[in-house]
């Protein structure tokens, strides 16, 4: 990269520097990476069963639609007849997600993944004009990962994240927006509204706001002690933050996980045990998988079922949850038996059930001794385990299964408009051929 080289000590080599880079429409980007001729199109990702807008680009956005409008509706406005409109494809955005993070982690001495489409940067005493480098950096993630982005920076994480969007909403920065310098913070400051900041949020903007606090300016200058009285001792950190004094070191590692949850929207209603019965097998089934990528073990599971709230019925409305400590675990099959046994007991005929889950709880590292009473041979389960794993891996997800899941599936949300996984499926990788 041409980065334009300058002696760090102009900055001053003490003074942090983060940066945030953030992946635009990042689902849509995803989907823009591997179709060329959708790259000017308006194009909109939806929320599971193909429910709702859950990303829009530009150009959809200029068309009036809004996020979480749904589907449905929108698909009658004759305005909308050219835009082109995708199911979620979590396995691709995933993959296209870690490629993003490999690009930057090559460049970038620390990167701390904050989202599945923004990361924060260590850009502290980097021996390079900041300016050329996060050009550099902008254009080499579009080049090998296929993904545009923007890049802010400054003194603090808030600040960066304050800067990162400024530079989306201002086409004039061409995706850049540099932080550092005091009193153009403050410019950008008094034109910024209160509810732009990371970690107000909006009860906490409209609290600010009945108190005369409109933008982020009014925000910095006021009294310490009646930002705590609003906002607690988490608001007086953002502000600290905004002043410039930072609170949030970059995490050298991910904060572990305390829960999980494997949670979906039926394609069909569902009034039959069977089908439910497969339905959270299947919800056990991925949510073991994930167990396992993580190295961790549950001591928790919970099992929820719901009909819909909004669909009256002879029946009525009903919900239940049942949960239960297990033998910490995380093999698939003794997930699937805790799983239905739960299910078992708050199961009743007679509803059409909308939504269920599982969720698990108490994780901790997988421990590589059982439990001296353990009912279960953890070798066996271990080794059939790492083989079903091996095999969706190299044949793609679902490849093997329990059979306890089901073999047709026509519960499952509905993706009328799933595309290829162009990069975790081996028979959805793209093909190129030569004349």
């Amino acid at each position: 990269m041409g980065r334009g080289l300058r002696p760090g000590a102009d900055r001053g080599v003490n003074m942090p520097v983060f940066g945030l880079i953030d992946g635009n429409s990042f689902y849509c980007s995803c989907q823009r990476a591997f179709d060329a001729s959708i790259r000017n199109s308006p194009v909109v990702v939806l929320s599971n069963n193909d429910g709702c807008a859950i990303a829009r680009t530009a150009e959809a956005k200029q068309l009036g639609i809004k996020m979480g409008e749904p589907w449905h509706l929108a698909r009658r406005r004759p305005a909308l007849q050219g835009v082109r409109w995708y199911s979620s494809n979590y396995p691709l955005y995933a993959d296209m997600s870690r490629r993003m993070f490999q690009v930057l982690e090559y460049r970038v001495p620390r990167v701390e993944p904050y989202s599945i489409d923004e990361m924060f940067l260590d850009l502290t005493a980097l021996p390079y004009d900041l300016a050329t480098f996060c050009a550099d950096l902008r254009r080499d993630v579009l080049e090998i990962s296929k993904i545009p982005t923007c890049i802010g920076w400054g003194p603090t994480k808030t600040i960066a994240k304050v800067a990162n969007r400024i530079a989306k909403a201002d086409p004039a920065l061409q995706g850049l927006c540099d932080l550092n310098d005091t009193a153009l913070r403050h410019d950008w400051y008094r034109r910024t509204d209160i509810e732009d900041v990371w970690g107000i949020g909006r009860k906490g903007a409209e609290r600010l706001r009945r108190a005369g606090i409109h933008t982020i300016a009014d925000f910095v200058e006021m009294d310490t002690r009646a930002v705590r009285n609003l906002l607690t001792v988490v608001g007086a950190r953002v502000q600290a933050e905004l002043q410039g004094q930072s609170c949030l070191p970059l995490a050298d590692l991910a904060a572990p996980r305390q829960g999980l949850a494997c949670t979906r929207t039926f394609g069909r209603p569902i009034d039959n045990w069977s089908d439910l019965r497969e339905a959270v097998a299947s919800y056990a089934t991925t949510a073991a998988a994930k167990l396992r990528r993580d190295r961790l073990h549950a001591g928790s599971i919970s099992v929820f079922i719901r009909t819909n709230p909004r669909t009256s019925t002879e029946a009525g409305w009903y919900a239940n949850q049942q949960s239960i400590s297990i033998e910490p675990t995380n093999d698939t099959m003794a997930l699937i038996a805790a799983s239905l046994r739960l299910l078992r007991k708050i199961w009743k005929p007679g509803y059409r059930y909308f939504k269920a889950g599982v969720i698990l709880d108490a994780l901790a590292p997988a421990a590589r001794q059982g439990a001296l009473f353990s009912t279960r041979d953890p070798q066996r389960a271990e080794s059939v385990m790492a083989t079903m794993d091996a095999l969706n891996a190299r044949f793609g997800r679902g490849t093997v299964r329990p059979l306890a899941t089901g073999t047709r599936q026509d519960w499952r949300p509905r993706q009328a408009f799933l595309s290829p996984a162009y990069t975790t499926r081996f028979e959805d990788i793209m093909q190129v051929h030569a004349w």
